[in-house]
């Protein structure tokens, strides 16, 4: 769209977003470029650099090292432990964390407000300090009498606990942000309520859900400080990888440590790009 022209002073009046953002205080060009470096360099020396460490280590004795060292038997059990653990923790708190946002949303009810805190409470709380609650509660002196400790259960338990905000906290500011019409009107034509969600508020929900999913997952990857107490660490049996990675470095095996490091890396940026994607193009299909 061109640029208007003000009668009073012969100026043009900006109208298209670059010309607005041009006239509306924009900062100073040594300002931006200043900013721009300090946020380039902040993240190379938290973010690149690390990483870059972490390859070289992982490939320091060549390729087929590292193929050794991530298809070793102890590191295949391991990674599908935590594959299957995070898997089934993410899916669990999908269905919950919708159901938990849902409730704080659409309902009002005493104690909603400390509900609404407890949520964060993993994000707060040192997961050493869930790991050693959890052994507390469920292991051998378990004050319930269930013990859940060295078994796949209680290291999906442990993760579970810790990834459960992220659904709900990705859910909820779209929940608050849906308008009844839509299911107003769906159930005027006599849609059931379970049809109502399923075709109308489901579909706008989706993205967001498979955002929280997938950051509650990829963070599933990596736990350590939770599942260290309640799994035992057994070899083979109910060592994550996490545990495995810290029991390589114990001794000695620092390139081993960083190869397995890295295939939870790569397991991780996987889910969270393939996730993002797959809710941009929900996003589209919705519009």
């Amino acid at each position: 769209m061109p640029a208007l022209l003000d009668s009073t002073n012969s100026r043009e009046v900006p109208t298209t977003p670059k010309q607005l953002l041009r006239g509306s205080g924009r900062s100073p060009k040594y300002v931006r470029s200043g900013a721009r470096s300090l946020a380039v360099t902040y993240l190379s020396v938290i973010v690149l650099i690390p990483f870059a460490a972490l390859l070289t280590n992982a490939f320091s004795g060549g390729l087929g090292q590292f193929w050794n060292d991530v298809t070793s038997l102890e590191s295949l059990d391991a990674l599908r432990l935590t594959l299957l653990c995070s898997l089934a923790a993410a899916v669990v708190n999908t269905v919950m964390g919708l159901a938990t946002a849902w409730v704080l949303v659409r309902d009002r009810f005493k104690g909603q407000g400390v509900l609404n805190t407890l949520i964060d409470l993993p994000f707060a709380l040192p997961t050493v300090v869930a790991g050693v609650t959890f052994y507390a509660l469920y292991g051998p002196l378990s004050p319930l009498h269930i013990t859940i400790t060295g078994t796949w259960i209680g290291i999906t338990v442990a993760i579970m606990f810790v990834t459960l905000p992220f659904t709900v906290r990705s859910v909820q500011p779209v929940l608050e942000t849906l308008t009844f019409t839509a299911e107003s009107a769906a159930a005027t034509l006599g849609a059931s309520p379970v049809r109502v969600f399923r075709t109308v508020t489901l579909p706008v929900l989706l993205p967001s859900l498979l955002t929280g999913t997938g950051l509650a997952f990829a963070r599933a990857l990596g736990e350590y400080g939770s599942v260290v107490f309640i799994s035992n660490n057994l070899p083979y049996r109910t060592e994550v990888a996490s545990s495995y990675i810290y029991s390589l470095t114990s001794s000695n095996e620092n390139g081993a440590a960083a190869a397995v490091a890295v295939a939870l890396l790569i397991l991780a940026l996987g889910t969270l790009v393939s996730f993002s994607a797959l809710g941009r193009f929900l996003s589209r299909g919705a519009k």
